[in-house]
């Protein structure tokens, strides 16, 4: 009897821990796990912890050895995020390990890698799972002659100002980032074929990745706009991910600096850095671009209720609705390029959506003169937003045998023939039998 009140006692305990997951209805109030190589973190990186809190996010700090640390409990998960700012851990405590953060993300769950020079082999494997490749080269960083700051180390070049962002608004918002944004830290590639991975802060073309501190003896290895300061991934199951090689571009230091980009008379009170973390962690928390679509239904023109089936010729009407997350609330989504498919093996339409503006999508078609069992099919796929993948299966039958028309148009041919054998016959035989 014991300890089965310590068990419903235990019970619901978690159960608090449980209900806080991730829900795709309302995708606020969320549980981030930050895992930190050093406490001090918390408070020369406060304004951008800060900033998720004011936002509804629950921040639990952690540093990255911890003996304790676990992402999830009786197979469900704890969080609904993981920050990983801790670049020098050689390896997780508890039962964190590589797999475990890739098994997270696989989950649909997100992801912020923040890397520096100190970036071990774990962190790194990290970020070549999620399609980046660090400059393998230690001690290496992103050096740039021509779009440093001013105020940084005038010999290194080290201090990166740019200004090379992604044109997004979904991913960066719509309000233009005016102040270049602050980096330091190493550089990183994305490859070509990956067509899943974004560069969102690139570098100029006349960085490259060496050591400061030595000189060149080799060509270095990333040169120019192929260095990525920052990329976000989403992958297949709308799980987002950011990655970059600096842990400082989030720092209250880089956040509240004057800066002036080389080159520009332009010099401002403040860098872009505040905007564009903030802005970056909005979308990757899908607190932008979450889209989810409802009341997927079709039905014959005219009519309202949903047939069991369709025949050959019909027409009828397919309408969706779609929704866009604004932070606080559903808001209608628009756009012009929604388009539904009647599928089978491959589609036999393709039909546009046109939208009301509140969030309906329609499109009106005939059903095809092919029977068998077709799909209503929505693949929507757009930069920055999450993907949406709806289907609804349908059986399309042939005309009966009493729904065919009595006298069918492309046939007057063969049926002129037919009365025409038959007159030709009857005039034969009448000449046949009376002529003499």
């Amino acid at each position: 009897m014991k300890n089965l009140s310590l068990f419903f006692v235990f019970s619901f305990s978690l159960f608090p821990l449980l209900c806080s997951s991730f829900n795709p209805e309302i995708p606020t109030d969320r549980r981030v796990l930050v895992l930190l190589d050093d406490f001090s973190l918390k408070s020369s990186h406060s304004i951008f912890f800060n900033s998720l809190k004011s936002r509804g996010f629950d921040l639990e700090f952690k540093l990255a050895d911890d003996p304790t640390l676990s992402l999830q409990r009786h197979g469900q998960y704890l969080y609904d995020a993981l920050i990983l700012f801790s670049p020098s851990a050689e390896r997780f405590g508890g039962s964190l390990d590589l797999t475990a953060v890739i098994d997270f993300v696989d989950s649909g769950h997100d992801l912020i890698v923040a890397a520096d020079a100190s970036a071990t082999d774990l962190i790194k494997n990290i970020a070549t799972e999620c399609g980046v490749e660090f400059d393998e080269h230690s001690s290496a960083m992103v050096i740039d002659h021509t779009s440093y700051a001013i105020s940084g180390t005038e010999g290194e070049h080290t201090l990166i100002a740019s200004d090379d962002f992604i044109q997004s608004d979904v991913i960066l918002g719509k309000t233009n980032i005016e102040a270049p944004v602050l980096f330091k830290g190493i550089a990183h590639s994305v490859s070509a074929a990956n067509s899943l991975v974004l560069k969102v802060l690139s570098a100029s073309p006349s960085a490259y990745s060496a050591n400061p501190a030595s000189k060149l003896s080799n060509p270095p290895s990333l040169t120019g706009s192929a260095i990525s300061l920052v990329s976000v991934l989403q992958a297949r199951n709308n799980a987002r991910i950011v990655i970059t090689g600096s842990l400082d571009l989030f720092s209250n230091r880089l956040l509240r600096t004057a800066v002036q980009k080389a080159g520009s008379p332009n010099k401002y009170e403040k860098s872009g850095n505040e905007q564009f973390v903030t802005e970056i962690s909005k979308w990757v928390f899908h607190e932008r671009g979450h889209l989810k679509a409802v009341n997927l239904r079709h039905q014959k023109v005219g009519e309202t209720d949903e047939p069991a089936m369709y025949r050959i010729k019909d027409d009828l009407k397919f309408s969706v609705e779609i929704y866009e997350w604004s932070g606080k609330s559903w808001e209608p989504f628009v756009a012009d390029d929604v388009q539904v498919q009647f599928y089978m093996m491959s589609p036999y339409v393709l039909k546009t959506l046109s939208t009301n503006g509140k969030g309906l999508y329609d499109a009106s078609f005939k059903v095809p003169d092919v029977y068998g069992v077709f799909q209503f099919k929505v693949d929507y796929h757009r930069l920055g937003y999450t993907s949406l993948s709806l289907s609804k299966q349908i059986p399309v039958r042939p005309f009966r045998h009493n729904e065919y028309e009595r006298f069918i148009t492309t046939a007057f041919p063969y049926y002129g023939a037919s009365f025409a054998s038959m007159a030709g016959f009857f005039i034969f035989s009448i000449l046949y039998l009376y002529n003499k």
